[in-house]
């Protein structure tokens, strides 16, 4: 009888070493939405500015939380027409997932796979509130983590600096 199908390890395919990343849950944590002027006249279209904040944090020894905050705001005439304010969270478990890569798995794959769900918690939210849905542009995660780590990067130098003129 031949081994075909098999691998040679006898492990089929289930490798407790290789590196694993797992949704473990999603949900909203926190949802916000001021429409002070409701009724608005559907025809006009809102100036809408949008901020993104994401956290993570780990729950256990495999087990982190990535928190994704948004703040959409919309003025008609520079008068509000809504503000929606989410948190919404998700569970991840990384498995023998290198040190150096971890930041970017938690801060750019994990809001990745979040921000479908978040797009239309945000639209059925707006649309809800007598708008037209609002449907946000994808996200580059990976830019926002680049900038925020290049930030980071330059608050460490002026830390450094400052502690050199103290001196």
């Amino acid at each position: 009888m031949s081994d075909a199908g098999q691998n040679s390890a006898g492990d089929n395919g289930n490798n407790e070493d290789a590196p694993r990343f797992q949704i473990v849950a999603q949900y909203t944590k926190d949802l916000s939405f001021e429409n002070p002027s409701a009724p608005a006249n559907p025809n006009t279209r809102p100036q809408v500015d949008m901020g993104v904040d994401l956290q993570a944090r780990q729950v256990d020894k495999e087990l982190y939380e990535v928190e994704m905050k948004l703040r959409v705001s919309a003025t008609v005439e520079s008068k509000p027409a809504f503000l929606l304010e989410l948190a919404y969270g998700g569970l991840f478990m990384l498995h023998n997932i290198p040190d150096e890569v971890r930041t970017q798995v938690l801060l750019i794959e994990a809001p990745h796979i979040m921000f479908p769900f978040v797009r239309r918690i945000i639209a059925d939210t707006v649309r809800d509130g007598g708008l037209p849905p609002l449907m946000i542009e994808p996200i580059d995660f990976a830019a926002l983590y680049r900038a925020k780590a290049a930030e980071l990067q330059q608050q460490q130098q002026s830390g450094e600096e400052s502690k050199h003129l103290d001196a």
